[in-house]
């Protein structure tokens, strides 16, 4: 017969609740801080659910109606040094920490000072999309930030913020501070992927972040209970060794107990923690009518929700501990109001039609549009640039995996902020290649091997770049596994600049290995340069050679953009002449090389190509400039050196090695013909892989790729 025993979680998991005793002993000035940042709350979402039924909010209204307990009872217990981000629904959480920033200590009820009046004024204006936004109008409602605040972002991808959090987090810790983070989400996002990856990522690196669930009982319309076996949300923390309280989100000082317990756990350095606060929001997703409306709630339940409305419960002991009288609280929400309604007033005027709408100079500049995307490159002023003919250090013969390892390294020991993570980085004596060998030997506190997790570590790194206080460099240990990562690496990382306001940056390096020809089949052999390079907010580099990679790699690494370094497993093998212990030079950004000089074609390419490329005009004797691009993002293109040479030989042949349909030289040629068309005498032919993605069959993967033959072919075929 069996034995059963019953096992018991490591981690604790509480319910808390605030007695009557805890709010007869909690200071007036606390209570009074709660209830007047709540009625602010309150007050300036009643006005932008007005705006929005005015239709002068363009784009969602994400009101946080009957949550505002929630908000103000987790983000008393923070410091202007702790950090937020929230999702979608955010409004609450970011005019909480940004008063609890402009007004910590308050006493008494809070006054509507010049710092409080300008927190709701760019707040209003961002959510309307108006130059005064904390985005300049980028990031309307879905989109707050403002980073010397401590609100660092929130998020219109259901729990895309999550991950960053965790960045923030090892950022605060790594540099000494007993600084938290606080991330925010709803029921909606507990179910997802990239959360539950930065559970487990934050409770095995004992990260000081605290998930904050807002289970408001729905995601958009389906019931929690319908969506998960389990509705205590804050039970996922049990399996992650996760300490977890589960509060009344309705009752603001119940909040602010839990989460001043969280925080205590957090500061001591034990790690991260989960509140789940039961919320509930009086309106729909979006707009200024109740769920009801809509058929998924009903008015009763509604009601019992309502009449546990938190401003009230706040209302309720004020009076009654005779902290302020109900005239005093009347003519408080008269201030709020009053001021709400000025500060749109001066955004709007009448219009021919009578109806008000927003003054034509309160909006950005169209000229605006796109600035922003990436910087301008002014952090590379006084860059050290070479090229070998330049180059005067000692150099020999050397394989490129030993420059990548090399540059790694030189990175880490010279800037305290440089760290590699990824998987297996911190094994293998180098990774899974190599790569990593000497950084480990360097600086093994900042190589950080990670969970099987892309989407949570590339988040995470994202976060640390955000923040700014780290430079990461991120590896793929194959270039397919961005589409596991692609939340982190296209919707946050890649936009993360432009979407705020284009005044941060965001240092983030990925290093993405392409394996086309080893064998590894159709999940691990793309080439993703023609994926990558559709992310305007992203730089891509394409480095064929190991003193090209040394220079280029420090060049993404000193940028402010985030770069993808992409490596070509045929390369790592392969020896070229690099240096023997000068690893500080850059390339310059937007700079290709010119590999061979010929009058009859431009032949242009990138990575292990240029290779093939050089092998087959050999074999065929084509007098041709052959391109080695280097950098293949659409900003960084060297359009100087291409149209000098189509100028020349009036003919074009672009070579890579991947897939038809996926391919990067097919928007190339677009953009050649369109610039160059008057200097073209025949189409732009093109070399790449077929249709399918290579296979296991050595036979069959061959014949997915180009390689020198079908260069060769191309030559010939060419030159008839």
């Amino acid at each position: 017969m069996a034995t059963h025993e019953s096992l018991v979680a490591g981690a604790p998991w509480i319910r808390l609740r605030a007695t009557p005793e805890d709010w007869d002993e909690a200071a007036p000035d606390l209570l009074l801080s709660l209830l007047g940042r709540a009625q602010w709350i309150r007050s300036f979402e009643e006005y932008v659910l007005e705006l929005a039924g005015r239709g002068l909010v363009h784009g969602p209204a994400h009101s946080s109606i009957g949550q505002e307990g929630g908000a103000v009872g987790s983000i008393s217990p923070l410091r202007s040094d702790d950090f937020v981000n929230g999702s979608h629904r955010g409004h609450h959480q970011f005019l909480a920490k940004a008063f609890g920033h402009v007004a910590p200590e308050p006493t008494g009820l809070p006054a509507i000072d010049d710092e409080v009046r300008t927190v709701l004024r760019r707040t209003l204006a961002e959510i309307c999309g108006l130059a005064e936004g904390y985005g300049s109008g980028r990031g309307g409602s879905m989109h707050l930030q403002w980073r010397e605040a401590g609100a660092m972002g929130t998020n219109a991808i259901v729990g895309g913020g999550v991950p960053q959090a965790a960045g923030f987090a090892w950022n605060q810790r790594h540099t000494g501070t007993d600084a938290v983070t606080v991330t925010y989400f709803g029921d909606g996002a507990v179910n997802i992927g990239s959360v539950l990856e930065t559970f487990n990522l934050a409770a095995a690196w004992k990260l000081p972040v605290c998930f904050f669930i807002e289970n408001n009982q729905y995601a958009v319309s389906t019931p929690v209970d319908t969506a998960t076996a389990e509705s205590r949300l804050s039970a996922r923390g049990l399996g992650f060794h996760i300490p977890s309280w589960q509060v009344d989100g309705m009752d603001p000082l119940a909040v602010h107990l839990a989460m001043s317990e969280a925080v205590a756990h957090m500061r001591a350095g034990n790690g991260p923690t989960i509140v789940e606060a039961e919320v509930y929001r009086y309106f729909h997703q979006n707009g200024p009518y109740p769920g009801s409306a809509f058929g998924y709630r009903t008015k009763e339940e509604e009601k019992s929700w309502r009449d546990r409305d938190p401003i009230d419960l706040l209302r309720g002991h004020v009076v009654r501990r005779g902290l302020a009288d109900d005239d005093q609280l009347k003519a408080f929400d008269e201030e709020i109001t009053r001021t709400l309604h000025e500060i749109g007033d001066s955004f709007l005027e009448d219009g021919p039609d009578g109806k008000r709408r927003i003054k034509e100079s309160a909006w950005p500049d169209p000229a605006f549009v796109d600035v922003g995307v990436r910087g301008d490159l002014s952090e590379l002023d006084g860059s050290r640039y070479e090229e070998p003919e330049s180059f005067s250090g000692a150099v020999k013969e050397r394989r490129f995996i030993d420059a990548v390892s090399d540059v790694l390294a030189r990175r880490l020991e010279t800037d305290e902020r440089v760290v590699v993570l990824g998987e297996d980085v911190d094994r293998l004596k180098g990774g899974t290649n190599g790569a990593t060998k000497r950084a480990i030997e360097t600086a093994p506190e900042r190589v950080l091997g990670t969970p099987i997790s892309e989407n949570a570590f590339t988040g995470l790194a994202g976060g640390m770049a955000i923040d700014g206080r780290s430079r990461p460099i991120v590896e793929f240990m194959y270039a397919d596994f961005m589409w596991v990562a692609a939340d982190q690496l296209f919707n946050q990382v890649a936009k993360a600049r432009h979407m705020f306001g284009g005044t941060g940056s965001v240092p983030f390096v990925l290093r993405s290995k392409l394996a086309a020809g080893t064998g590894y089949g159709s999940q691990h052999s793309m080439d993703p340069a023609g994926i990558l390079t559709t992310a305007p907010g992203l730089r891509v580099v394409a480095p064929s050679n190991p003193f090209d990679y040394i220079g280029l790699m420090n060049t993404a690494l000193a940028c402010d953009d985030p770069v993808v370094v992409l490596e070509h497993v045929d390369l790592y093998a392969t020896t070229g002449t690099a240096p023997v212990d000068d690893f500080d030079y850059r390339i310059p950004v937007g700079k290709a090389a010119l590999r061979r000089t010929g009058d009859d074609l431009t032949v242009i390419s990138y990575l292990s190509m240029v290779g093939h490329c050089l092998e087959a005009l050999d074999e065929t004797g084509v007098s041709a400039d052959l391109i080695d691009l280097r950098w293949l993002d659409r900003a960084s293109l060297d359009w100087d050196t291409i149209e000098r040479s189509v100028r020349k030989t009036n003919r074009v042949l672009i070579v890579e090695q991947g897939a038809i349909g996926t391919s990067y030289g097919g928007k190339l040629a677009d953009e050649i013909q369109r610039r160059l068309f008057d200097w073209l005498d025949a189409p732009i032919e093109r070399v790449t892989g077929g249709e399918a993605s290579p296979s296991i069959s050595k036979v069959l993967e061959r014949a997915a790729i180009a390689r020198t033959e079908e260069v060769t072919a191309a030559l010939r075929r060419l030159s008839d």
